[in-house]
């Protein structure tokens, strides 16, 4: 569907998922109670077969594709074949939810790819800042605040506009395990905060921020 979806049909969505689907389980159970309006989640991408993301698609019911990348010659090859799927699922809004793969941007998704990052871009982000790494560079840096930030997705690592933040203070005693449970906590407010605004106000209002 184009980025002009007509407003009053769900929102379409995909979720790429790398690992625990925590945010696709956030996601689902919020369509399913009703704290996420006007939302569908459309197709599941996981780039790992065996992991508790895939069993929450599953579970679910959801459509659902394994695009490995180890199964691919290079980034080129398998970014067509995520591309590929999504245009055949006709979905409106592509969600990165803990993807870990590099997915080259083609031009017919730019301004309709959301990613949530555990830190407050543009600090701590970039290739190779993941899960606890990111954390652990956050107590290391001694800062006194972190949280998380959805973006606008283009092609570079944590690169794209932002769209929204929320933040969360740093403890003295922090580990990056109880740093991470309390910036997991904002994530789960703040991504479905972001698609419901989206889905209530349409594809167009993210142009106001790239």
């Amino acid at each position: 569907m184009s980025p002009d979806r007509v407003l009053g049909n769900p929102l379409q969505l995909a979720v790429l998922v790398s690992g625990g689907g925590t945010t696709l389980e956030n996601l689902v159970a919020r369509i399913c109670d009703g704290r996420l309006r006007g939302v569908e989640v459309r197709l599941v991408i996981s780039s790992r077969s065996a992991v508790r993301g895939v069993d929450i698609a599953r579970a679910a019911g959801l459509p659902l594709a394994i695009i490995r990348k180890q199964d691919y010659p290079d980034d080129d090859a398998f970014s067509a074949t995520i591309t590929a799927g999504l245009d055949r699922a006709q979905v409106d809004l592509v969600v990165l939810a803990g993807f870990l793969c590099y997915w080259r941007l083609p031009p017919q998704y730019e301004g309709r790819v959301l990613n949530i990052h555990p830190a407050l871009l543009p600090r701590f982000g970039g290739q190779g800042f993941y899960g606890h790494r990111v954390h652990e560079a956050v107590l290391a840096a001694g800062v006194a605040e972190s949280g998380c930030t959805v973006h606008l997705v283009d092609n570079q690592y944590d690169h794209g506009p932002i769209i929204a933040q929320s933040r969360v203070p740093v403890q003295a005693n922090d580990t990056a395990d109880s740093l991470a449970e309390r910036v997991g906590a904002a994530e789960r407010e703040l991504y479905p905060r972001v698609i419901q605004q989206i889905a209530d106000q349409g594809l167009n209002w993210l142009r106001q921020f790239g």
